[in-house]
């Protein structure tokens, strides 16, 4: 026969070769762990002027989040009952005097419930307070300058 001895047999492959696998798979690694490192320092270098008054201190936020189901919930950690938000907004306020609290109350939460977390946050002088509420799809974007874009030119009354 052309090209092949007269004892060749017609065996099938029985072994993979692994090395190309290997080959691209390290080509693969080594390219996600480049595009990465360039992914991560992109950015700005600054060089932040020096301040006696200024801090590198992150705000701290107290999260209260009230289930329908009636639980509650203080940063992550589930808490017996609503009054216990007192006793832990105290803590989290003396040790952090400019503490933001943030209420995520589930919209079948009653509002009577929601007022009184309010209080107990008042009660435990958390003086920054804001409500989490979730975008709602295809809403316009509020207006950044001074009025809203609903509102009508002032119009004049013409004179007698």
């Amino acid at each position: 026969m052309a090209g092949g001895a007269a004892g060749d047999t017609d065996d099938a492959i029985t072994g993979i070769n692994v090395t190309p696998l290997v080959d691209i798979t390290l080509v693969l690694l080594i390219i996600f762990m480049v595009t990465t490192k360039i992914v991560l320092n992109q950015t700005v270098p600054l060089d932040l002027p020096k301040a006696a008054t200024g801090t590198s201190d992150v705000q701290v936020v107290f999260s209260i989040v009230l289930a329908a189901d009636g639980r509650t919930m203080v940063d992550s950690n589930q808490i017996p009952n609503d009054d216990a938000i007192l006793a832990l907004a105290r803590d989290a306020q003396t040790a952090h005097p400019d503490l933001r609290a943030v209420i995520k109350a589930d919209a079948s939460v009653t509002h009577g419930r929601v007022i009184h977390v309010l209080d107990l946050l008042k009660q435990a002088h958390v003086s920054k307070i804001a409500f989490g509420v979730s975008p709602v799809a295809g809403a316009p974007a509020p207006a950044i300058s001074g009025a809203p874009p609903s509102a009508a030119p002032p119009t004049t009354a013409p004179a007698h």
